[in-house]
Parts: C-alpha cells; sequence; structure tokens
C-alpha cells in the first residue's frame, strides 16, 4: 500500500503533499458551498491524483527511477507524474490569495488561518477562513462626462448586470462593462473598450453595502469616443496571401455601393449573390454585430478557405469613417474523392464498400454546390446458418444545395449569422438481396435549411416523393413473406410522398456549460395532397379500397418524434449522457400499415446495444434470429432509454458504461397480431434492458468505438414475457458468451 500511495520513495526528510481542507467560520448566515469553492479555487498546489489512498500515476513514475534509460522507463516517466512535496507547498501565500478571492466576492474583511497537519509520511494543509456576510449592491447611478454616450447607456439601464439587492462581485462588474461596449460598439463606437469604464465604489460599514457610480476614464482617446461610419466597402475575392502585398488592381466594378476587385466574368461567385452576406454597408454606423454577421455568412458558404474583414480609416473623406476591406481567399473549385471501407454491421454483415463523388463549389457563379456522388457496396452475412446469404448495390445521388431560400416568390431577408439554404436531392438506390428479391428506390427532395443562432437549426422539406419497388422474388422469399401478412403489406405500399419538418436544440457546442441539453422534434406528412385531390373527383380512398397514383397505391400517414438527451459534464472531463426517445406513427385514410422504410425499429449500436440490429419487438412478438439479416419487424410507437457514464483512459482512450432500455410496439388499429399491442398499463413490463461496457478511440475529428453488450431483461423464444436473465449470466460459458455478448464496432457516439 505504501508502494501504490507514492510514499516509499521519497527524498530525506520530506512528506508528500496529500491537498488542502477548506474550513469557514462566521457568526453570520452566508453561502458557504459557494464560499468554499471559490476558496478552494485558491489553492495551489493540486496534489498528486489517486483515489482511497492509491495513486496510479505517481506509483508508475517511481517505478521509472530518477534516470529512466529502457524505452519502458521512459514511458513510464512520461505517462507518470512527479511526487508534490510539501516542500513545493506555501500556504502563506494560498491564505493571502483566498482572500483576494473573498475580496471579489464582497467579504472585505476576511482573513485566513493555516495549520499543517502531518503524518508519518505525508501531510495536508487545512485553511480556515472567518468571514461576515458579503456586502450587497444598494444602487448604481451614472456620471458619464460624454452626452451622446451617456445617453446610449441610459437607454439599455434596465439591462444592467447590477442590481440593487445582489452581492457584491468582481466578475459582474467586469461582465456589465464588457455588455456595455459591446452595445457601444454596435453604435458605433469603434475604438471603444472596456477599460474606459470605471466602476467607483462607495461602501457602507454600517449597512454593509456599496454604492456604484459608473463614470468614463480621464484620459480616454477621443477616438474611443467618435461615432465611425462606413466610407468605403472592397471585396477580393480572390486574395492570396502570396499576393498580398499587391496593393493595385486594373479593373474593378461597382454593384450596390461596394467596390468588386477584377474583371466580372472572372469573378468567381457574382456580386449579386455576394452583397446579400455584406451587412457593412457605405454611409452605415460601424457596428461589430454586422461585421461578425458578414463573416460568418460569407464562412459558411463553403466556398472560401479563409475571410479576413479588415478595416482602415479614411481620413482623405473626413473624419469618422472607416474604409472596409473583406479579402477572401477561395477553395479549389471542384474537388474528387474516393473512398474504400470495409464495413462491419452488428446483425454479421461485412464487406466493402466504395463512394466516388465529385463536388463542384460554384456551379452557376452563385456558390451553388453540386455533389454528384456514386456509391456502391457488396456485403455478406457470415456465421449464419442460412448460405448464399449476400447482396450487393450501388446508389447514385445527385444534390445541389443554394446558399439562400430558393423559392418563386421573394421573402424578405433575415439577420442571422447563418446562411439559409435550399436543397435538391435525386436518387437511385439498386439493392440485391442473391436468391430473394430486388429493391429499388428512387427518391426526391426539395427542403431548406437554416439557424436562428448557434443552437437552434430548422429543417424543411415540402416536398420529399420516394418510390420503392420490390421485383424478382424468390419463392423462399415469397413464403416468408406469406408468413408474416404485416410484413407483406408493409413492403407493398412504398409510393410515399410527402412533407417533413425538423427543429433542433442542441447546446453541446458550449463547451463552458455543466449541463448541456439536446432536443429533437421530427415530424412527417403523407398522402394527403393526394387523399385530397382523389376526394374532389369522387373518390372516397380507405385502407380497404386503396386509391393509386400512376398505378401504384400511395401511403398517407403521420409520424412524430422527440429525441432529448442531457449532457452533465464534471471537473475530470468525465461525462453522463442520458437519452429518451420516443416517437408515434399513425396510417390512416389509404393505409392501414406504415410503409416499411418509416416503422420505427429497435436494437443495434445506436439503440439497444446488447440487442442486434432491429431485433427487439414489436411488444412481445420474438424475431427468429436465422432471419433476422433479410427481415426485420418494425412497430408504430417506439420508446427507449438510455444512460452511459464516458471517462477517460488514457490520452484518446475513452471508456463508457452504458444501460439500454427499449422496445416498440404496433397500435391497437393494427391489423397485424404480431406481439402485443401498445398499452399504457402494461408497456413497462415489456421493455428489453442491456448493459455493458465500451471503449473509444476519441481522436477528435474521428471516433471508432467499440461496445460489449449483454442483455438484462429480454424475451426468451418459448416465453411470452420479458424476463430478468441476470441470474443466468455465465461468463465462463462458451455457450452462455456466444447466444449473450454482442459487439458493436461504430463510428462517433451512440447519442
Amino acid at each position: 500500500m505504501a508502494s501504490c500511495s507514492g510514499t516509499r520513495h521519497l527524498p530525506n526528510g520530506e512528506k508528500l503533499y496529500t491537498g488542502a481542507e477548506i474550513e469557514l467560520e462566521s457568526a453570520e448566515h452566508v453561502n458557504k458551498k459557494l464560499i468554499k469553492a471559490a476558496a478552494g479555487s485558491a489553492v495551489r498546489p493540486s496534489p498528486n491524483k489517486g483515489f482511497f489512498g492509491i495513486r496510479p500515476k505517481l506509483w508508475l513514475n517511481n517505478m521509472a527511477g530518477p534516470e529512466p534509460k529502457t524505452k519502458l522507463e521512459k514511458w513510464l516517466k512520461k505517462t507518470g507524474e512527479p511526487p508534490v512535496l510539501m516542500s513545493s507547498v506555501k500556504p502563506s501565500v494560498t491564505a493571502e490569495i483566498i482572500d483576494a478571492r473573498l475580496f471579489n466576492m464582497g467579504i472585505f474583511r476576511s482573513f485566513t488561518e493555516y495549520k499543517t497537519e502531518e503524518k508519518k509520511n505525508s501531510a495536508k494543509v487545512v485553511y480556515t477562513s472567518h468571514l461576515h456576510k458579503p456586502y450587497v449592491v444598494k444602487e448604481l447611478l451614472y456620471d458619464i462626462s460624454d452626452d451622446s454616450i451617456s445617453r446610449l447607456i441610459l437607454l439599455e439601464k434596465d439591462k444592467t448586470l447590477i442590481k440593487p439587492g445582489d452581492d457584491y462581485n468582481l466578475d459582474a462588474l467586469k461582465t456589465e462593462r464588457m455588455r456595455i461596449d459591446a452595445f457601444l460598439k454596435n453604435r458605433g463606437y469603434f475604438y471603444f473598450n472596456p477599460d474606459h469604464l470605471i466602476f467607483k465604489a462607495d461602501t457602507s460599514n454600517i449597512n454593509q453595502d456599496v454604492s456604484f457610480t459608473l463614470t468614463l476614464k480621464d484620459s480616454i482617446p477621443a477616438d474611443a469616443l467618435t461615432v465611425y461610419h462606413i466610407n468605403n466597402v472592397n471585396i477580393n475575392q480572390n486574395y492570396s496571401l502570396n499576393a498580398r502585398r499587391e496593393r493595385s488592381f486594373k479593373d474593378t466594378i461597382m454593384y450596390d455601393n461596394i467596390v468588386f476587385f477584377g474583371k466580372e466574368e472572372r469573378m468567381a461567385i457574382r456580386p449579386k449573390v455576394l452583397v446579400k452576406s455584406i451587412y457593412l454597408r457605405k454611409h452605415d454606423v460601424f457596428s461589430r454585430q454586422s461585421h461578425i454577421i458578414t463573416l460568418n455568412r460569407l464562412m459558411s458558404m463553403g466556398n472560401f478557405k479563409l475571410v479576413q474583414v479588415n478595416f482602415a480609416e479614411n481620413n482623405d473623406s473626413g473624419p469618422g469613417l472607416l474604409d472596409v476591406n473583406i479579402l477572401m481567399t477561395p477553395m479549389p473549385k471542384r474537388t474528387f474523392r474516393a473512398e474504400l471501407d470495409l464495413v462491419s454491421k452488428s446483425n454479421n454483415y461485412a464487406g466493402p464498400r466504395m463512394n466516388l463523388s465529385i463536388l463542384n463549389r460554384n456551379t452557376f457563379g452563385g456558390a451553388e454546390l453540386l455533389n454528384i456522388n456514386l456509391a456502391g457496396s457488396f456485403e455478406a452475412q457470415i456465421g449464419n446458418k442460412n448460405e448464399n446469404l449476400y447482396s450487393y448495390s450501388y446508389n447514385p445521388q445527385v444534390e445541389l444545395t443554394f446558399p439562400r431560400f430558393y423559392l418563386p416568390f421573394n421573402i424578405k431577408g433575415s439577420n442571422s449569422l447563418y446562411v439559409p439554404k435550399t436543397r435538391l436531392l435525386l436518387s437511385y438506390n439498386y439493392m440485391k438481396r442473391v436468391n430473394y428479391f430486388d429493391m429499388r428506390t428512387f427518391q426526391f427532395v426539395y427542403g431548406f435549411k437554416w439557424k436562428e443562432n448557434i443552437r437552434k437549426e430548422h429543417e424543411l422539406n415540402p416536398i420529399d416523393i420516394s418510390f420503392t419497388k420490390v421485383g424478382n422474388q424468390s419463392a423462399t422469399f415469397s413464403d416468408l413473406l406469406d408468413s408474416i401478412p404485416f410484413l407483406k403489406k408493409s413492403y407493398e405500399e412504398q409510393f410515399i410522398a410527402g412533407g417533413s419538418y425538423s427543429f433542433t436544440y442542441n447546446e453541446q457546442m458550449l463547451t463552458g456549460k455543466k449541463l448541456q441539453t439536446y432536443f429533437r422534434l421530427e415530424s412527417e406528412l403523407a398522402g394527403n395532397v393526394f387523399s385530397l385531390a382523389k376526394r374532389i373527383g369522387g373518390e372516397k380512398p380507405s385502407s380497404t379500397n386503396p386509391s393509386k397514383v400512376v398505378g401504384s397505391v400511395y401511403s398517407q400517414y403521420g409520424k412524430l418524434s422527440l429525441d432529448g438527451r442531457t449532457y452533465l459534464n464534471f471537473k475530470d472531463k468525465n461525462k453522463l449522457a442520458m437519452r429518451l426517445f420516443a416517437g408515434v406513427a399513425k396510417p390512416f385514410g389509404n393505409s392501414s400499415i406504415m410503409p416499411y422504410t418509416k416503422q420505427f425499429f429497435s436494437g443495434g449500436p445506436n439503440s439497444i446495444r446488447a440487442f442486434q440490429i432491429n431485433s427487439v419487438g414489436p411488444g412481445t412478438y420474438f424475431q427468429n434470429p436465422d432471419t433476422l439479416g433479410l427481415l426485420q419487424l418494425g412497430g408504430d410507437i417506439k420508446l427507449e432509454m438510455n444512460a452511459e457514464y464516458r471517462f477517460g483512459i488514457y490520452r484518446f482512450f475513452k471508456g463508457a458504461l452504458f444501460v439500454d432500455a427499449g422496445n416498440v410496439w404496433l397500435q391497437k388499429s393494427n391489423p397485424s397480431n404480431l406481439g402485443t399491442p401498445f398499452k399504457f398499463s402494461g408497456f413497462m413490463n415489456e421493455l428489453a434492458v442491456g448493459a455493458g461496457v465500451g471503449v473509444r478511440i476519441d481522436v477528435s475529428f474521428f471516433i471508432l468505438r467499440f461496445d460489449l453488450a449483454m442483455p438484462l431483461r429480454k424475451l426468451p423464444e418459448a416465453e411470452d414475457n420479458f424476463r430478468w436473465v441476470t441470474n443466468d449470466i455465465n461468463f465462463g460459458s462458451s455457450t452462455w458468451r456466444n447466444d449473450n455478448l454482442v459487439l458493436n464496432v461504430a463510428i462517433g457516439y451512440p447519442f
């Protein structure tokens, strides 16, 4: 234990520093949790990391010795950490820093004592802070010497962060200065700085309060008090760092009061398109917000490696004028990409996949992105009782994206940081299940994507049409469909014409937030336009007598799903991730069963990882493992819950412990009798549950995930109800391992 704790090889006369304790003493009621956290943040140095008295990194350092020679010893030295000795601790300095932190919280008359508690080989420091209640804000007054700035600040005083009754807080004062600075920069004060603002404090020891007066520095420069306007706006969309010293251009054109360098026929993107993303305009008052919007919108077009927005005073035209120079370094217009992958799936399918794509970043001179893609794959199911179960597919696709709303009518532009996008997609997919069937799918999508801000994103597809046809069915496949009428019916109705809308709220990019949330709502409607047209024509479509369009039965349904996630981030960069997914789909009118591709499925690497992909449900129906690779059954309702604790192992190696639960069900109105329909009174007893461990290689831009899971609650083949199988766990049995352990290999995190 002495060796593992790292106290065995200490220098003579030294003791290992094991950390500090913070104690608070006050005759008044104070927020001890908040104060202790602030005092604890001032403690230096940090002790060696460990748990239950064991310090593995310190032990590795000691194993390497003082002068490592071999590769192993050098690796141990690099991986471990040297001992933090008591002689390196300066308690008197730390006590002063603690008092300074408390002073910044309004505890002006605190004092901190310390004592050292020693053991045989280790020591710790106990800091005791004597406190009083923090001073509170009595009032905030304004005494701004410049009338124009004073008038603007007073207009915004209701938004101040310094409010009477709040505890004194230095950080709040700093944040308030930055808020006012940002507000003034959006009103033309280009050279203003937060340091030009001063809070003068008047404290009262009797009432323990403080009155603030906001003033300007006496030595504030004249340009900080000047409102600047935009003068000339110049754009060079072929800027190169190698040619940065070239300042003269023979050819320029003027469009909408903006100067474009170069000949118009040689410009990559037409001026008419670019000006829609330029929010800095001649004669306008300078605005930092307009600067940021311009920069973000130009970068989000996807055509430029680098965009610079530079400002320069133009004294020739008069005082208070800024010339704007926008320098854009273009990306290559065309890119060719080829990928070859070896794919392994959780349903035991494996094989090669190739993807070829050509990207044109400026197809029609308006920053349109044209992506022509051709994908092909071959896969076979290994380790399955069925022989010759393999397939191949190819998928040509053309996608055209416009950096604007592409509509037959004009809509008012927004001042969002992000460029709205219109997407046109045309694809064809052919899949051949050898000895079973062919499947051909055509799809056309016309839709829009736009972001309100960094957290909120919308996607609307008013036209989403797909047609799937199954042909060349073998006798074996036909017999399988005949044995499950529900599946046969869902394969038949595959002509879908409708629209969809989704909304996403995502806080994961806010890295400093301890509790992050994610929410996604998806909705879809199909078949209503056709049904309305048929009814106007005198027909009455129904599931028993379905109508057809161009010779095919069209699907009519509604679908809604909610995906909510919470991420709790810990100080050691570990994370607890939780997810709840709920979805419901309802066929009506012309359809009695949801199309196969629109049903909900459960099981797999991004679902319940203890079960093969799409193998859970519906309800209490047991899916035959021998046919899972060929046919899976879905449902109309889905409920799924996941919890995962993610922790670091070493550098980019991460670990995880997880629990998954869920199932899919059919609605009572579904004509199929597979499993049990969804009931609020009994669905909890029909949830499959699994748990496991994972290892992830996380190098930021790429995440390779290995999750090993086992079922805790499942539906045995010979029973009608789910049951717990924890008593059956037997890692020593090869039969149990083959039947229960599921290895999921995937790219990215499951949620």
